[in-house]
């Protein structure tokens, strides 16, 4: 991975904007929507023992969504992360692994045979471990692994999982398609056991910032890392799983939201610096804000209609992604 150029912000000053951004990002889901409800409602609904309507719709509707989508974001931040250290590749991100298409592929076949959401759920947990141990199975075939290995492996079974999904829809009832194509795009409007999600994305961050200073190494490459005392097999091993399971949760909840995990790490990286005790944090605020915008857009935009969420994301991302490396030049 190449050094970061350019002036970095202080990270303390970083993490206080970050702090407020989500502030604002969660207030703003839990008082957006069809029904107007004011701040005294929200601060009711959240400290109190309010029961206006404004403070039972936040309570009953809008808190586990956004606690949700800001879960899940903070899990695809950290995935992305995670993915480039590994890969060494600032533009790594945890879907070309194939994990979203296997979670994809266990999802609507649920949906296609009818199962309850609670199946359809672990459909996609399911297919999403099954993709992770395909890749890493068939990427240590003869004992040998490379970063090109196990990317080369992920594309290609990312792409058979793609060819599966896109048999599913054609043979899908025209009354399925609908939800299917729903779930591939992202729909966070079922997301209601946040405390799952979030205890995950403790547990994950908890885990890898003690290494931070070893993910620093291996961030220069292996033999620098084997160098200076890295058990880099380990290292790979536990950051590829890690990863795997951050994304496999993320799109259990949320459905197959893309771009999340590629754009927050390289924006954060671009502003904070790569120092990976920093990086990888400021991520998971970075990417829970940015997905929690999007829902709160994707439900408000064109309401009572819902859009998929994972456009959204996009449609945000893409252009600030853009700008910011347009003003990184490239340095020899």
């Amino acid at each position: 991975m190449r050094p970061t150029h350019g002036r970095a912000i202080r990270p303390l000053t970083g993490f206080i904007v970050l702090l407020l951004a989500v502030a604002g990002a969660l207030g703003w889901a839990l008082a957006a929507g069809s029904m107007t409800v004011t701040v005294a409602d929200v601060f009711s609904a959240l400290f109190g023992a309010g029961d206006s309507m404004g403070a039972q719709v936040v309570r009953e509707l809008r808190f586990s969504r956004a606690l949700s989508a800001f879960a899940c974001g903070g899990l695809l931040g950290l995935a992305g992360a995670l993915m480039q250290v590994l890969l060494r590749n600032p533009l790594a991100d945890p879907y070309i692994l194939g994990i979203s298409g296997g979670a994809a592929l266990g999802a609507l076949g649920g949906i296609l045979a009818g199962l309850t959401a609670l199946w359809v759920d672990a459909g996609a947990l399911g297919g999403a471990l099954a993709a992770t141990l395909l890749v890493f199975g068939l990427a240590h075939g003869d004992g040998s692994w490379t970063q090109t290995r196990l990317l080369l492996t992920g594309v290609i079974v990312a792409a058979g999982c793609g060819a599966g999904v896109t048999l599913m829809l054609a043979l899908a009832p025209a009354g399925q398609v609908h939800s299917m194509l729903f779930w591939l795009m992202g729909d966070a409007s079922a997301a209601n056991r946040p405390w799952t999600v979030l205890a995950v994305l403790g547990a994950a961050l908890a885990l890898v910032l003690p290494f931070g200073r070893d993910l620093n190494v291996l961030a220069r490459g292996g033999l620098s890392a084997a160098a200076l005392g890295v058990n880099v097999g380990r290292m790979r091993r536990a950051l590829y799983g890690l990863a795997s399971l951050c994304t496999a949760a993320a799109v259990t909840t949320v459905g197959a939201v893309g771009f999340v995990g590629l754009v927050v790490p390289h924006l954060v990286r671009l502003v904070l610096g790569n120092d990976q005790r920093i990086l990888l944090p400021a991520t998971v605020l970075g990417g829970g804000i940015l997905l929690t915008v999007a829902d709160t857009l994707a439900r408000t935009v064109v309401a009572p209609r819902q859009l998929p969420v994972g456009v959204l994301t996009a449609l945000i991302g893409v252009p600030v992604f853009l700008f910011l490396l347009a003003r990184q030049p490239e340095r020899g």
